[in-house]
């Protein structure tokens, strides 16, 4: 049953990530989803449906339009495996349970959000919005703890952040982070909880690790512009498979 659930949730999520792909490209250009089909970026031909098969097209195609021959970027492919990798993962992880629904809505934000904030540097509150309120329902329903732990919880990793980023601006006179960061914060902690902790964690350092790598290879300062949304993605997908477990290895680590 377990395998069963896996496989489905690989081939949805396929699916569901070149829906993605279509949607960060169109926020990316400011196009709305709603409006027709998904076509080519250069020449604006129709994608045939033999032609938007997930990751299999674009390795028929050789990663080109059928029409015009133009590149496409494999990101796209990319996109989609991810997207089928996580929702896999988080299938084999939960199982069928009512979890399974609220983590397989949060992973495809996680996947969208950065998409649109590696383009543009933006975290679009048409989707991070209400990704946060979908999730706090969900989880006060569903989650396993007490209803309150969720609201405390996006909202104490909401002024966190949005401490960090008044005291970075006070400090260097520049914006560290934008209000997009906080408001992804926010819907984190509703879907974690106090594995939100760890993701925040992880988020920063894996951020700053790419940030002084960027510095050092481009001879930047440190106003040098990273998109922050893919690292706090990047945690908070860790912690949604091993949050709890790393709260517990640090706090066994720490009271010995």
């Amino acid at each position: 049953m377990t395998l069963l659930l896996v496989v489905i949730a690989a081939v949805y999520g396929l699916l569901i990530g070149s829906f993605l792909n279509a949607w960060a490209w169109r926020l990316v250009h400011d196009e709305s989803i709603m409006r027709g089909r998904s076509h080519c970026t250069e020449c604006g031909a129709q994608i045939r449906a033999y032609d938007n098969v997930p990751v299999v097209s674009w390795l028929l195609l050789r990663g080109r339009c059928r029409d015009c021959g133009a590149r496409i970027s494999w990101r796209y492919p990319a996109g989609e495996a991810a997207t089928a990798a996580l929702f896999a993962a988080v299938a084999a992880s939960v199982g069928l349970d009512w979890l399974l629904l609220p983590y397989l809505v949060f992973v495809a934000a996680m996947v969208l959000v950065t998409q649109v904030d590696l383009e543009i540097q933006i975290i679009p509150d048409v989707v991070i919005l209400p990704t946060a309120a979908i999730g706090l329902v969900l989880m006060v329903l569903v989650g396993d703890g007490e209803w309150w732990e969720w609201p405390v919880a996006g909202l104490g990793a909401a002024l966190f952040l949005f401490a960090i980023a008044w005291l970075y601006e006070r400090i260097r006179g520049v914006e560290g982070m934008g209000f997009g960061d906080v408001k992804m914060a926010l819907c984190m902690g509703v879907y974690l909880g106090a594995a939100v902790v760890p993701a925040l964690f992880i988020g920063f350092v894996s951020g700053a690790i790419v940030g002084v790598t960027v510095m050092a290879a481009t001879g930047k300062d440190a106003k040098t512009a990273v998109p922050f949304g893919p690292f706090l993605a990047a945690g908070a997908v860790v912690s949604l498979f091993v949050g709890d477990w790393l709260i517990g290895a640090y706090l066994d680590f720490a009271l010995r």
